[in-house]
């Protein structure tokens, strides 16, 4: 498919016809049904008429329909230069849902008296809480403000709930009758599979499914090219196991090839990207975000994902794990192993008397390092195998997890002699829910559904509206480069 302007010409002429009430084709149209039902006004009544100007008046009328038809997209695509509200994304993912909502802050009064009421009555409910029902919450500090997205200034939420709230969620959709608005949804994540028909029989909703790898890669690199809020978005530590003199500095991936990037959510997917289009899954571990998590619940009787990593905080993973300074009594030089490294997670637990000594805080540290260890162990090989240097680390494992990236970026660089750099977003979970950078235009007639692929990396690049009916129709490509998700 071409893209720009040819694009959408051909696009458009090509178009299943609109419907829309009120439209010309739609006079048209409903004239010509009339006219094959009944005779023509100069036809005898009662009679059916093979020839003369009955029928070449309704032939003139079908004419005239199908050019209606064929003309009116072209139309519609210049009257319409924006997509309708509400824009949002969303990445059902295997422990929490990623939802991304543009708020417009540049409405005119015009399009105020227009808005219908379900439209106003989301919006409000969006924006004026942080917090929804008992798990739902809206991150304010991720806030992108002030940015301009199709030609319109506004606000990117972020918003977050567990995967296992998601019949609540289609039901509230349900109630407020969002499929009014839109009949067809885009949606990345496993969540998008598993939940389709959840959303087409209770919330009246088709679902577009987006591949979740080609969103991270887009999303990672959109996300960075706007910006958070005048700062940078990617960064890295330096000095990150001193207390004292760790701080975060900006790095600029203007010039991001090749990068190692590892998304780390319930489990861990790492890809290999050479390019925007030109990336390769060189492996995964089960072992991630949900891990750690599970495996708190089970031994400290934790309950959320913030208290598990609360306790991890307080807690010294060294009266669990076994270290080499415990084997050998100190560093094991021949290998240039330091006593501190950790021989064997969990070791010390064989002792009675160590698990005895070993506090709930403590547990849940040594699973945090566990999983930590085991994510940056493969990380660091596959970034070897493929000659990378810049390996970049993302997903909801390292929300508020500052433990961890730190961590990482010790274990890289102290591994590879400086050869390999950590690096991190400050939307962590979002750049994987940005997810797309082309923008469709669907006719008229049929309402639109939006995923903004922002949040798997704060979970990414663009947009994608999509029409069900008509199918999609590209209107232009990396609409959001010079301005701007899951």
């Amino acid at each position: 498919m071409e893209s720009g302007r040819n694009g959408e010409e051909k696009a458009d002429a090509a178009s299943p016809p609109p419907t829309a009430p009120g439209g010309s084709a739609g006079v048209v149209a409903d004239a010509g049904q009339r006219l094959r039902r009944a005779p023509g006004s100069g036809a005898p009544s009662g009679r059916r008429r093979s020839s003369g100007s009955g029928r070449a008046e309704a032939v003139a009328s079908r004419e005239r329909e199908r050019n209606g038809r064929a003309l009116r997209p072209r139309l519609d695509s210049q009257r319409r230069s924006r997509p309708p509200f509400p824009w949002f994304g969303l990445d059902i993912g295997g422990t929490l849902v990623k939802l991304v909502y543009f708020e417009p802050k540049d409405i005119t009064t015009e399009e105020e008296e227009e808005e219908v009421e379900n439209l106003k009555s989301i919006r409000k409910y969006l924006t004026s809480h942080t917090a929804y029902g008992s798990t739902g919450i809206r991150d304010v500090h991720l806030e992108l403000k002030d940015l301009t997205l199709c030609g319109r200034k506004g606000i990117l939420h972020f918003i977050r709930f567990p995967t296992h709230d998601m019949p609540a969620f289609i039901q509230m959709g349900s109630e407020k009758h969002f499929s009014s608005l839109h009949t067809t949804l885009c949606a990345t994540g496993g969540g998008a599979y598993k939940f389709e028909q959840d959303f087409r029989t209770e919330g009246d909703l088709q679902l577009c499914k987006l591949d979740e790898l080609d969103c991270l890669i887009r999303g990672v690199l959109y996300i960075d090219s706007v910006g958070f809020n005048g700062h940078s978005e990617c960064y890295y530590f330096e000095n990150p196991t001193d207390p004292e003199k760790c701080h975060k500095l900006p790095f600029n991936l203007e010039n991001p090839y090749p990068l190692l990037l590892v998304n780390i959510g319930s489990g861990v997917s790492i890809l290999a990207v050479y390019s925007e289009d030109n990336y390769k899954r060189v492996t995964g571990t089960s072992l991630g975000g949900g891990t750690f998590f599970g495996l708190c619940c089970l031994l400290t009787g934790c309950s959320t994902f913030e208290e598990a990593l609360e306790m991890a905080s307080q807690g010294d993973s060294t009266k669990v794990d076994k270290l080499v300074r415990d084997i050998y009594g100190g560093d094991y030089e021949r290998f240039g192993l330091p006593g501190w490294t950790v021989a064997s997670s969990f070791g010390n637990m064989m002792s009675k008397e160590k698990r005895e000594l070993a506090s709930k805080e403590d547990l849940a540290r040594a699973t945090l390092i566990t999983i930590t260890n085991n994510i940056g162990s493969i990380a660091r090989m596959c970034a070897l195998n493929e000659n990378i240097n810049r390996v970049v680390f993302v997903g909801n494992f390292l929300r508020i997890n500052t433990i961890s990236m730190k961590f990482l970026a010790y274990a890289l660089d102290y591994w590879s002699k400086g050869q390999l750099k950590a690096l991190f977003l400050e939307h962590e979970q979002v750049a994987v829910v940005m997810k797309s950078d082309k923008l469709y235009l669907p006719s008229s007639n049929s309402p639109i559904g939006l995923l903004w692929s922002c949040w798997r990396s704060s979970g990414a690049s663009g947009f994608i509206l999509m029409d069900t009916e008509a199918g999609p129709r590209l209107l232009l490509e990396r609409l959001c480069v010079s301005s701007v998700v899951v």
